[in-house]
């Protein structure tokens, strides 16, 4: 059975991960996309999951995740989490 939720990341060095799809967000005014992946990394004593979010950027049709830098984005961010983790 194929795992429909992995894709690869290339990343700047040219080293390629296959990570786990989370979910996807999508801002509320339609225009800047994220992805939130896990590499199956964890961390501390409880063995805690580490996850990454990144902005999807859309150049020549070839899709890139770039670092989100903005504190602005970062809040929007939060908040689209949010409501998910309200909705369960």
């Amino acid at each position: 059975m194929e795992d429909t939720n992995v894709i690869e990341i290339v990343m700047p060095n040219g080293n390629v991960d296959n990570v786990n799809v989370i979910t996807y967000l999508v801002s509320d005014d339609g225009v800047r996309q994220y992805v939130v992946y896990s590499k199956n990394e964890s961390y501390g004593d409880n063995g805690d999951k580490i996850i990454y979010i990144s902005k999807i950027l859309n150049n020549s049709d070839v899709l890139y995740v770039s670092e989100i830098t903005d504190d602005v984005e970062w809040n929007e961010v939060q908040k689209l989490l949010r409501r998910i983790a309200n909705a369960l």
